[in-house]
């Protein structure tokens, strides 16, 4: 399919959440072998035996997929390789592209005939692309599949095996739909979403394999999720019944409803039933061919519709040879971000800094949508200053590129400067975390939360939210919580790294000298085990919201918090409005108001100080900025390179206006480390008509070096150090 793959109309896709409080504890045990409780005191059921699953074993990702800049391409059934795919490929490689992303028929429902005809065409494509240097990941949705004509004519949901595998919601109605409804598919075709537990499982996986033999690099799954655009709350397939059943011990819940603590450990499952689909795939392909490596396509981001839709990105994380190329969304599916809020542009960072820190060590790749050229050469800026693999297109689908000698001189600097892009050490002292759990449990609310901006500006068609209030990160406590302390280290140009909750270790602490917890009410008794940790060896915590810690991983209230001796207060105690706390060698401050949240809604430099100073106490920034604080900084270094991003968001304000580029003049200044002393400062853009770096005056006084930058819209400085002889 030529389509966008990927979900594009929020307000077509939105679950119904029940809120509500907890109830008795459902506890759970690690792993999936011995036996799970009965939350009614039974003794429980046998889980699945250990090891049943397939495991991944450690690979290194290559460096082509480190240093990738992604494209579409596609080709017909009866394409000739040197008539059709080659001329293809040789177009691609002048725009400066250096993986190819290739979709064509799998979307669609195959016989075995047609599928191992299709995979002699994608051996060819494969050779010539490998003869240009240029490598090629494989489109293969991995829970949908189309069928054309299905809604009259023959269709897989009608077969025998359709009507079995397929997903089902609560009420046991098959989640299958036909055209109109989205955007990729066409009228009259039909959607039918598979049950990832069923034997479709076995199918794809036999499927993948051999792809994986044709000679291709990676393969590219889509839409590994509870599909929601037309029922909400999916899979209850008998298929499905019986692996959560398995998993916990549990009988499928009945309707949605967060006070109940089987719906609760449901939205968890679900998460991880749905990773462990994605590693089965990688696996899969990796037994065909042991170089191959798996993305993901990934469409939730830190906001509230991972909760819905149960696919957690960040479980994926510490895998190895699986990775995510993350669909982040924009405002218009015709307009792009051309009239976006400064806030809106918050958000958007906001999704590149969790999809570059959820991807862990490996490449992250990303949708950069654009729909003119100014505004897509701005959405790529800030995808390489987060430090994640563009793969360019034009909204809403993925076939085009906004502007091709955009996407040509953009990805020409990012092939230019590729190691300092792609390979530099993140420079952050701060870290943010972003907690799964609270996200699915603290306050549940209707609506995704992606951006903030709802209202649909004057003409703009097929807005991100269809006006619909609900959906704005305003009206989602925990997100907005999240997203304004996002703000507030953006505006005021500290560098930081979002931190995911899946998987923590003391290791993924270790750099980082402030840790913020916005809003933090949901954990796990490992969790809170590393966040002790942390502090008491000497690290700060920042904790934000009521009743901090209060709840179990699984959303169930806790009868002491959790972090009760690092916050210094306990359930029972009075919540003072604001405490600091000495732990060990380190200190915890807690600030009882959502500050975030009110300083998302309102630009308040005395709210985000509450949240900030003790930001700036512990760890005081080694880089800073005089200048328009809408101007995004990052921070990395390589070798004796210290690098600084900039982005220039300075044209945005509070209300949407036209789009509009308006160069920046800054100064930045750079604190020099003892012993060291800088010999160069350049400047490089892909702005301009040549990646190549210039040189920048610069100036010293005391240990700090600064230097004076004009930014059109993205601007790379290096400072070159050496020690200092003598």
């Amino acid at each position: 399919m030529r389509e966008r793959r990927g979900l594009t109309r929020r307000a077509l896709l939105r679950g119904s959440l029940a809120a509500g409080g907890a109830a008795a504890a459902v506890r759970l045990l690690p792993g999936r072998a011995g036996r799970q409780p009965d939350p009614t005191g039974g003794p429980g059921v046998p889980l699945r035996p250990a090891g049943a699953a397939a495991r991944l074993t450690p690979a290194a990702f290559p460096e082509w997929a480190r240093h990738a800049r992604i494209a579409d391409a596609t080709f017909d059934d009866d394409a000739d390789p040197a008539r059709d795919m080659r001329p293809v490929i040789d177009a691609l490689k002048k725009q400066n592209v250096s993986v190819i992303e290739v979709d064509t028929i799998l979307s669609n429902w195959l016989t075995d005939a047609e599928f191992t005809q299709h995979l002699g065409k994608i051996h060819s494509f494969s050779e010539l692309a490998h003869t240009a240097g240029m490598r090629v990941v494989m489109y293969y949705p991995s829970l949908e599949l189309i069928s054309v004509g299905g809604e009259k004519g023959p269709s897989f949901y009608k077969t025998a095996e359709g009507a079995s595998w397929v997903q089902r919601d609560l009420s046991g109605q098959p989640n299958v739909f036909y055209g109109s409804l989205v955007v990729w598919v066409d009228p009259g075709d039909e959607s039918c979403w598979l049950s990832p537990n069923s034997p479709w499982r076995d199918y794809y996986l036999g499927r993948v394999k051999k792809i994986a033999a044709t000679g291709v690099d990676a393969i590219w799954p889509d839409v590994p999720i509870y599909f929601d655009g037309a029922l909400s709350w999916c899979d209850t397939s008998s298929w499905a019944t019986a692996a959560f059943t398995g998993d916990t011990g549990l009988p499928m819940p009945v309707k949605p409803d967060f006070k109940d603590p089987v719906f609760r450990r449901y939205v968890d499952w679900r998460h991880h039933n749905l990773n462990q689909w994605q590693l089965d795939i990688a696996a899969a392909g990796r037994s065909a061919n042991p170089d191959l490596v798996t993305f993901v396509e990934t469409v939730t981001m830190d906001y509230d519709y991972a909760t819905t839709i149960g696919l957690d990105g960040a479980l994926l994380r510490t895998a190895e040879s699986a990775s995510h190329v993350w669909e982040v969304d924009i405002l218009g599916n015709y307009d792009g971000m051309r009239h976006a809020t400064a806030d809106d542009w918050i958000c958007l960072i906001s999704m590149y800094k969790y999809a570059r820190a959820a991807s862990g060590t490996k490449p992250a790749w990303a949708f950069s949508y654009g729909w003119k050229a100014d505004d897509a050469s701005l959405v790529l800026a800030e995808v390489l200053a987060a430090g994640c693999n563009p793969y360019e297109v034009k909204t809403p689908f993925k076939s085009d590129s906004a502007d091709l000698p955009t996407r040509t001189r953009v990805y020409g600097f990012a092939a230019a400067h590729r190691e300092r892009l792609f390979d530099a050490e993140r420079g952050a002292e701060v870290g943010l975390y972003h907690s799964s759990a609270s996200r699915d449990f603290t306050a549940p609310r209707d609506g995704s939360g992606m951006y903030v901006n709802t209202k649909p500006p004057a003409g703009v068609e097929e807005w991100w939210s269809e006006n619909y209030a609900e959906e704005s990160c305003l009206n989602h406590p925990w997100l907005g919580e999240f997203r304004g302390t996002v703000k507030a280290l953006v505006r005021a140009q500290i560098p930081f790294d979002t931190v995911p909750s899946p998987g923590l270790t003391a290791a993924d602490l270790a750099r980082y000298r402030v840790l913020l917890l916005p809003y933090l009410q949901a954990v796990s008794d490992a969790e809170a085990a590393v966040l002790r940790e942390y502090v008491t060896g000497g690290g700060t915590l920042v904790v934000t919201g009521p009743a901090p810690t209060s709840l179990t991983e699984y959303g169930t209230a806790r009868t002491e918090y959790a972090l009760a001796d690092v916050l210094g207060f306990g359930a029972a105690d009075p919540q003072p409005e604001t405490r600091e706390h000495a732990v060990g060698a380190g200190a915890c401050h807690y600030v009882k108001d959502l500050a975030g949240l009110r300083y998302l809604g309102k630009t308040d430099q005395a709210t985000a100080d509450r949240l900030l100073g003790p930001v700036r106490a512990a760890a005081p920034p080694a880089v800073g900025l005089t200048g328009d604080p809408r101007i995004h900084l990052e921070l990395s270094r390589l070798g004796d390179e210290t690098l600084v991003q900039l982005v220039n968001f300075t044209c945005f304000g509070d209300t949407p206006a036209a789009f509009k580029t308006r160069p920046a003049t800054c100064t930045v200044r750079l604190t020099v480390p003892a012993g060291r002393r800088v010999t160069a400062v350049t400047v490089s853009s892909p702005d301009g008509p040549s990646p190549d770096a210039r040189p920048v005056s610069w100036q010293v006084t005391g240990d700090a070096v600064t230097a004076e930058v004009t930014v059109a819209q993205y601007a790379l400085l290096a400072f070159t150090t050496a020690a200092v002889t003598g």
